[in-house]
Parts: C-alpha cells; structure tokens; sequence
C-alpha cells in the first residue's frame, strides 16, 4: 500500500480500492492508496445498469478505481462509487497506481539498506520525485536518461542518488514512444533523384545532430514519398527534433529546387 500526504482523500478523487467482504448491500474495501483506510460502496454505487447479484461485479480481492463520495473524519472512513468513474479515468488511475507502488517498493528497497525509515523513504525520496515529475517512477526513468543530474535537481539527497540509478538500472525499463510522418520529395530537373537525396541527407543529419537520444529511420515507401519514423523515450524531445529537422530538409530543398511537403501519421 501506498503512504498518502493526507490522511483522507477528498470528495470527487478517484482512488484504488481492494475488495474485502461483498453483501446484498454493498461492499466493504480498503484504499491502497490511502494505507488502507476503509470505505464502503453501496449497491446503488456499483453500477449504472441493472445488476440482479452484486456479486457478478464484486469479488473479494478484486482491486477496483473508485470515486469518493462521501468522507467521514470522525471515523476515517469513506464512501465510494464504481459507477461513476469513467472508462478513461480507470484506465489512466490504475496506470498511475500500478507504477507508483513499483517504483515505491523499489525505493523503499534502496531505503531498507540505508537504514531508513518508511517515512524518511518517502520524505526524502518518493515525494520529492512526485514533485519534481508527476510521478516516482517518472523520476527514476529521469535517472536512467539523465543519470545524477535529474535525482539532484529534483533535491534528493547525496546518498539514494547511486543506489537508486543502480536500482533503476536492474529494475525499470523505459518505455519508447515513436512518431511518424510521410515526407514528400518531388523534382522535375533531370538530375532530380541527386536532389532529392540532398534533401533527405539533410533531414537525417538534422535529426542525428541532436543532443538527446533518438533512433531514428528514413526510408522510401515508393517515390516520391518517404517515411520518416523517430522513437526516443520523451515525447517532447521527438517533436523538437522533427521540427528542426523539417526546418532544415526545407531550407535545403528550396536551394537545390525540390518541392517539400509533410504529413503527420497517426500510430
């Protein structure tokens, strides 16, 4: 389970939440990411449709994203709704759970041999990471791209920075994104294939000369028109790239006489 940084979420945050006991009634759950806690979802909060047995949706075990609704301070505990969380909310919850409690295990891991305490595990790691990229396991891919520079700017102290890069290192793969697009090249000169190749030398060279970490391929799917794929591991270093590189296959296309044009792939 998670340490939060309040003791009780608000009305309206979508949680997860472990089934525990299912009734005719309702059912009773703990919040994973409120160190347990407990909550209460009532029949009428299960589902929007008609459901004869609760127990077709509910299931002990089962872990579920849930919308508070209803929170009780004296007792500390919450009421939720499954119903009312949206497909997309779901999907984008569970994602952040799922990561946060891997990198969470994995610094508490490197906290263990320090000697630290939960709470110093999470004060002067987990959520300095949180705060610095939305999320810890955002940081520690920081780590692994950045290496020191991105644990110390985020204020982590001197001694996690090795042990969390090499626990990223064994731990945490990267995950790739990729964008493409459709580069058209076309001249009417006689020597018009030697321009054309001009223009596409330019545009790889453009994308290679980048400081950042980016595989990159430009290939002919049947002249005049060229493929153009970028995959690196942050999205906004893929788009400044492109975009450099458009700016320079351009340039270099209106100087030997090559008409240019791009279009975007959806993936």
């Amino acid at each position: 389970m998670l340490k939060p940084r309040k003791e009780l979420p608000d009305i309206g945050e979508l949680v997860v939440g472990t089934v525990k006991e299912v009734h005719d009634f309702g059912a009773y759950l703990v919040i994973d990411d409120y160190e347990g806690i407990r909550a209460f979802l009532p029949w009428s909060e299960v589902a929007s449709r008609m459901v004869r047995d609760i127990r077709q949706v509910l299931k002990p075990g089962q872990k579920h994203v849930l919308k508070v609704i209803r929170v009780y301070k004296a007792r500390k505990q919450v009421d939720v709704s499954l119903k009312r969380v949206m497909d997309g909310e779901r999907r984008r919850k569970m994602a952040w759970f799922k990561r946060t409690l891997k990198a969470a295990t994995l610094i508490e891991m490197v906290g263990e041999k320090l000697g630290k305490t939960r709470d110093e595990v999470y004060r002067e790691v987990i959520w300095k990471l949180e705060d610095a990229y939305g999320e810890p396991m955002v940081g520690l891919e920081q780590a692994l791209i950045h290496g020191r520079k991105a644990l110390e700017e985020a204020g982590i102290p001197d001694e996690w920075i090795e042990p969390l890069i090499e626990v990223a290192r064994s731990h945490v793969k990267l995950k790739q994104v990729k964008i493409s697009g459709i580069l058209v090249l076309r001249s009417t000169k006689p020597d018009g294939i030697h321009r054309i190749r001009k223009v596409l030398k330019a545009l790889k060279e453009a994308i290679d000369s980048t400081d950042s970490k980016i595989n990159s391929r430009v290939y002919s799917t049947g002249a005049p028109r060229y493929r153009v794929d970028l995959y690196s591991h942050d999205y906004k270093v893929l788009e400044s790239a492109l975009q450099r590189a458009l700016e320079r296959a351009s340039s270099v296309a209106k100087e030997v006489g090559v008409e240019l044009s791009f279009e975007r792939l959806k993936e």
